[in-house]
């Protein structure tokens, strides 16, 4: 079940397993076309770029801005600085402004449109600028002064937005802060420095957010991070728990998002993430997978309150979240240019949406950016981005293929070298879904270790059953596992 969550690998004892991991990565890239290496026109270009940005007038160094990322990140786009207004609450967030660095049709644009997003998994990433850029002259790097996207949001007593603004700044963040280390502030309850007062907040405003998540009917899928574990010739997965800080900072993210998204639909210009309702199918299929896992969804419980209730720090739990990404089939890209599209609203959130903020490792980033800009500035949207707009959407689109077969090819891999060594052996598990064209083909969930695969038997699988099977393949080279009902 492809999460894209990989992060990490950890050699226990090294050995051939760990090369064997890294060589299968590195002829996923291959297969692929990508590369973590740029063209030497590109990198040219943007050690240039990196030399001399365009600055705007505006400083806001006066804000004692933190970023709060996994430790090992240097691509950082969002820093927050928050503060009380009467009642309510004032959010600064600024992002990384890759258009201070970036011209339309440069060399850096042009390999960012082919490129799309930066792509992560198994220690490998494939990043979407150069690093001269996105880990270091564009980063929101601590005691730097940087060009930003300032967004400035108010919000009620409640935590809900009342008005939004972006403009762009100069910046400065204060610490670079990962999420073990801001959770163990909360634990604690200790917060020294110039965030003392700003950071607390992140908390009280954070929950305040999530429970208007539930009030409106969205749901915020909490993928667990996932680690490869290697002993030896031996592979296992483990799942990281999220923290809940994890949480109250993707709060602030979406909250941005929506914001962007008010702004651009008022305007009839610009571009929104978008998702259908859930197919019903799909909604049945997640029962039957949570059936394998051996959770209990009653059938009168809708999907957005079943996903609130899992733990992403148990392992079956976890592996129900990553199968409730089904959900999440559809999305897209909308633009528009005068008039609003048919669909509008992301499901998942029960709200309209942007993406804005991570133009460091997304391309529509900068685009949804620039059209806020202009509209906070009384201007004109720039003809650059009228002009891309139409394109973007399949631009995008074919990034995702991209960063799926990536994400797909990884996991596949890992299940395969984890399932290796039991090849004959017997496995409970639950029919789960059916070839359309052939029932005697389907996919199985395994519920230890907790693995999607293909399966085959007598014609028809008992859907929704459960059953043992036989693991037949455990390929590594070919990433492929398969199971058989007799």
């Amino acid at each position: 079940m492809p999460s894209g969550q990989i992060i990490r690998v950890r050699s226990v004892e090294g050995g051939v397993a760990a090369a064997t991991l890294r060589s299968g990565v590195e002829a996923i890239q291959e297969e692929l076309g990508v590369s973590a290496d740029f063209p030497p026109e590109v990198e040219a270009a943007a050690r240039e770029a990196a030399t001399n940005p365009r600055l705007p007038e505006l400083d806001r160094t006066d804000l004692p801005f933190v970023t709060i990322d996994p430790a090992s990140s240097m691509d950082l786009d969002q820093a927050l600085h928050l503060e009380r207004a009467g009642d309510g609450y004032t959010v600064h967030y600024a992002i990384a402004d890759v258009a201070a660095f970036v011209s339309p049709g440069d060399p850096v644009d042009v390999e960012a449109h082919k490129r799309g997003e930066s792509l992560y998994g198994a220690d490998s990433k494939i990043p979407l600028h150069p690093k001269v850029l996105s880990e270091d002259a564009a980063s929101l790097l601590p005691d730097q002064v940087r060009p930003a996207l300032l967004w400035t949001i108010a919000l009620d007593a409640t935590g809900d937005g009342t008005s939004v603004h972006v403009e762009r700044a100069l910046v400065r963040s204060v610490a670079k802060l990962s999420y073990e280390g801001v959770q163990k502030m909360f634990d604690s309850g200790s917060f020294d420095g110039a965030y003392a007062d700003s950071l607390p907040l992140l908390k009280e405003i954070g929950e305040k957010r999530e429970a208007l998540e539930v009030a409106r009917g969205g749901v915020n899928l909490p993928l667990p991070d996932q680690e490869i574990a290697i002993e030896g010739d031996r592979w296992r997965t483990e799942y990281r728990s999220l923290l809940p800080v994890e949480g109250w900072n993707a709060q602030i993210s979406l909250l941005t998002g929506f914001g962007a998204a008010s702004l651009m639909v008022y305007a009839e210009v610009g571009v929104l993430r978008t998702l259908p309702p859930p197919d019903p199918r799909d909604v049945q299929r997640l029962h039957r997978t949570a059936r394998a896992l051996g959770l209990d969804w009653p059938a009168e419980q809708l999907y957005p309150d079943f996903i609130r209730t899992l733990d992403p720090g148990d392992p079956k739990q976890a592996a129900m979240v990553v199968a409730c990404t089904r959900l999440l089939r559809g999305a897209g890209y909308a633009t528009f240019d005068g008039q609003l599209p048919e669909l509008t609203e992301h499901s998942a959130l029960a709200s309209e949406y942007a993406h804005v903020t991570a133009p460091l490792r997304r391309l529509v980033d900068r685009y949804g950016g620039e059209v806020c800009l202009a509209l906070c500035g009384d201007q004109p949207v720039p003809d650059w981005v009228h002009a891309a707009l139409p394109d973007l959407p399949q631009t995008m689109r074919d990034s995702a293929h991209r960063a799926s077969a990536y994400e797909h090819g990884i996991v596949d891999l890992v299940e395969a070298g984890m399932l290796a060594p039991q090849v004959g052996s017997t496995f409970a598990g639950v029919i789960v879904d059916l070839d359309d064209r052939d029932e005697g083909k389907g996919t199985v969930t395994i519920q230890d270790p907790a693995v999607e695969a293909k399966v085959t038997g007598p014609s028809p699988l008992p859907l929704g059953t459960d059953v043992t099977v036989t693991l037949t393949q455990a390929d590594v080279a070919a990433r492929k596992v398969a199971f058989e009902l007799r």
